[in-house]
C-alpha cells in the first residue's frame, strides 16, 4: 500500500486585515529576527562578550537592515541581474524593490549579515569576529523559517521524484513556469471557468493555483493528474541547513572559542548542506539553459563551494591568530575580555 501523493493547499496568506496580507514569508523574518535576539541576549548575558545584553536588540537590527538589502541584491546580482532595468507602472515601479513578489538569495544575505555587523563593530567599537559569530550562530534557526516559509508558498521547487515516495507533493506553482501544452492540458480537463468562478470568462495559472490554496475540490480533482510529484526540498533545507548547521555550532559553542570559529565553520557546514540539498531542488527555471545545461553544477552549488573555501580559510586564520576566546551560551565564570 502506497501512500497518496499531496497536494499542496496551502495559501502564502496567513490572514488579510483589510488591503493589508500578513504573509507566512514576512512572519518568517519576523520570528528569525526576534529568536536571533533572544539568543544573541542569552550569549551576552551567559557567555564572555564585550557586547552588553541591553544592545543585543541594536545589533540585530544592523544585521537584520544588512540581510535583507543583501539578500535582495544578491538575487538579483547572482540570480537576475536583468531585474536592474525592469520597470512597471505599480508601486514600488522598479523590480529590485518588489520584495513582495519573492527573490531573496542566502548567500547575498550571508554578505549582508556580515556588513551589518562590520558596521555596528566600527561604530561601537567591538571585535568584528566575535559579532560575525553572533551572527553566525543565530542565523541557522532564520534559514529554517525562510525554508518553511518557502514549502507555504510553494516556492523553489524539489526535483521531481516517484509518485510512491511518502515525502512526495504535487505543487500547483509548478503551473507558472510550465510549457504550453501542459497548461492546455490542464485548461482542457478544468470545466467552464463560469460554472467555477461567476463571471470568470478563461482560465490562467494564477487563478487556478488560487482556487486550489482556497481548497476548490473541481479544480483541484482536475489539474492534480498533470502535476509532477516532487520532493519536499524545502523542508530538506529547513531540517539541513538550518537546524543541523544549528546543533553544530551549539555543540562546538558550549564554551567560549576564538573568534571567527563559529562563523568559519557555519559557512562551511552550511556550504555543504546546501551542495547536497541542491540535488533535490530545481535549478532555477531561467538559469537552466546556462552552467547547469553544460556542468550540471546549479548557481547554489558553485556559490557553496566558493563559501566553503571562504570559511576554511576563515577558520585556519582563526585559530591561529592571538585572541582570547568569546561567546560560549552555556554559564561562564571566566572575565569579559576588553572591547
Amino acid at each position: 500500500m502506497t501512500l497518496a501523493v499531496w497536494l499542496h493547499n496551502l495559501s502564502p496568506i496567513l490572514i488579510e486585515l483589510g488591503p493589508v496580507p500578513i504573509r507566512w514569508y514576512g512572519l518568517s523574518y519576523l520570528a528569525g529576527f526576534f529568536v536571533a535576539y533572544l539568543m544573541v541576549k542569552r550569549v551576552c548575558r551567559v557567555g564572555i562578550s564585550t557586547l552588553k545584553p541591553q544592545h543585543a536588540a541594536d545589533l540585530v537590527v544592523a544585521v537584520a537592515i544588512g540581510i535583507v538589502l543583501g539578500g535582495r541584491l544578491g538575487y538579483v546580482l547572482l540570480y537576475k541581474p536583468e531585474m536592474l532595468w525592469q520597470f512597471s507602472s505599480t508601486l514600488p515601479f522598479w523590480d529590485v524593490l518588489a520584495i513582495n513578489k519573492g527573490g531573496m538569495a542566502s548567500h547575498g544575505g550571508m554578505i549582508g549579515g556580515m556588513l551589518g555587523c562590520l558596521f555596528f563593530a566600527k561604530r561601537h567599537r567591538h571585535n568584528l569576529l566575535y559579532l560575525v559569530d553572533l551572527f553566525a550562530f543565530t542565523a541557522p534557526l532564520g534559514v529554517f523559517f525562510g525554508r518553511v516559509a518557502n514549502f507555504i508558498n510553494g516556492e523553489l521547487l524539489g526535483r521531481p521524484c516517484d509518485a510512491d515516495f511518502p515525502l512526495a507533493v504535487k505543487f500547483p506553482q509548478e503551473l507558472l513556469d510550465a510549457d504550453p501544452t501542459l497548461l492546455s492540458n490542464v485548461f482542457a480537463a478544468l470545466p467552464p471557468p463560469g460554472s467555477v468562478v461567476p463571471g470568470l470568462l478563461s482560465w490562467d495559472r494564477w487563478t487556478v493555483i488560487e482556487l486550489i490554496q482556497q481548497g476548490n475540490a473541481v479544480v483541484s480533482k482536475a489539474a492534480e493528474p498533470f502535476l509532477t510529484a516532487r520532493h519536499p526540498s524545502q523542508l530538506y533545507a529547513g531540517v539541513t541547513e538550518g537546524l543541523v548547521v544549528l546543533v553544530v555550532l551549539a555543540l562546538v559553542w558550549i564554551k567560549p572559542r576564538k573568534p571567527g570559529v563559529i562563523s568559519s565553520l557555519c559557512a562551511m557546514v552550511y556550504a555543504v548542506m546546501r551542495i547536497i540539498n541542491e540535488f533535490f531542488r530545481m535549478p532555477d527555471a531561467h538559469l537552466m539553459d546556462k552552467e547547469f545545461a553544460t556542468l550540471h553544477i546549479t548557481r547554489g552549488q558553485w556559490l557553496s563551494g566558493l563559501l566553503f573555501v571562504f570559511g576554511a580559510v576563515l577558520l585556519v586564520v582563526s585559530l591561529k591568530r592571538k585572541s582570547a576566546p568569546t561567546g560560549g551560551w552555556l554559564s561562564t565564570t571566566k572575565p569579559t575580555p576588553d572591547a
